[in-house]
């Protein structure tokens, strides 16, 4: 999980540099928060802040989809340091290739985005205070109450197309919120974790043991360091996902925690996109 993010780990790459925020589609966008602008092979890409109305009141988001046409919608649960601009540039990649998507702020109960710049703020002593309570709030009823607002936003949104299923996918602590989703709405086809923590654990409301009330098939991309750390975990799933009749491609990579994040300071460009294009596969089946 995040919080097991060693400083060992932090040496493994060099912190991201602004060129690796241009190959993934930030372009001239990054600091704004609405237009149009061009991301990858010539696609336009329409973004805005938007409100989200949810049961505990209104939540923030940032939504990127293509400027023409109705696309699958997509929620991305961000990883605990929250939506930043990294999140931003990441879901304008996945738009690019045709997906209307929702990055969350998992956090609007305690405070409008960005509570972080970035990841590394996360690891500061400061950051680790500042999130502490915001995430102690996200119990499991909380995620998936949470997760049944982004769906009903997404279907209500002129971009999406609602014949087609919904993914959903995070990163770290965003990863068993995304199972979760899936757990929580049938709309929810598809559900990706990336180095996510607490997929599968002991606890009577782990969320392997809820894939037999969903309808996705899954991906779930494990750092090599977290399985070191807890092998069992994944087999946990695997053996939950069968259980249930689910799909499940479930791989360790050769990267550590927080590889598929372009401001983690192990940031691994050949394993994120490796990892991008087996999620552009799961997706493919929306």
């Amino acid at each position: 999980m995040c919080d097991e993010f060693t400083e060992a780990d932090a040496t493994v790459s060099l912190p991201l540099s602004r060129r690796h925020f241009a190959v993934l589609g930030a372009g001239a966008a990054l600091a704004g928060c609405a237009g149009t602008s061009a991301v990858g092979a010539g696609a336009r890409l329409t973004e805005t802040m938007v409100e989200v109305p949810t049961s505990d009141g209104m939540a923030d988001a940032f939504f990127v989809h293509p400027t023409k046409g109705r696309h699958p919608g997509v929620i991305l649960w961000p990883d605990i340091a929250g939506l930043r601009d990294a999140k931003k540039a990441m879901a304008r990649r996945l738009a690019a290739q045709g997906y209307a998507v929702l990055v969350v702020n998992q956090y609007y109960r305690s405070a409008r985005a960005p509570v972080l710049a970035s990841f590394a703020e996360w690891r500061t002593p400061e950051g680790q205070a500042r999130i502490a309570p915001m995430r102690a709030v996200l119990t499991p009823d909380v995620v998936m109450r949470d997760a049944l607002a982004w769906v009903a936003f997404l279907d209500r949104q002129k971009a999406v197309d609602t014949r087609r299923g919904i993914g959903a996918q995070g990163y770290c602590m965003g990863g068993p919120f995304a199972i979760r989703s899936s757990i929580a709405s049938a709309r929810v086809r598809a559900a990706a974790s990336f180095h996510g923590g607490g997929i599968a654990n002991d606890l009577a409301d782990s969320p392997h043991l809820g894939l037999g009330r969903a309808r996705a098939s899954y991906l779930i991309a494990v750092a090599r360091g977290d399985d070191q750390r807890n092998p069992q975990e994944k087999e946990m799933f695997r053996a939950g996902a069968a259980a249930a009749g689910r799909a499940a491609e479930i791989e360790v990579y050769a990267a550590e925690h927080g590889w598929c994040v372009p401001d983690s300071p192990v940031y691994d460009a050949a394993e994120a996109d490796r990892a991008f294009s087996r999620l552009l596969a799961l997706y493919s089946g929306l």
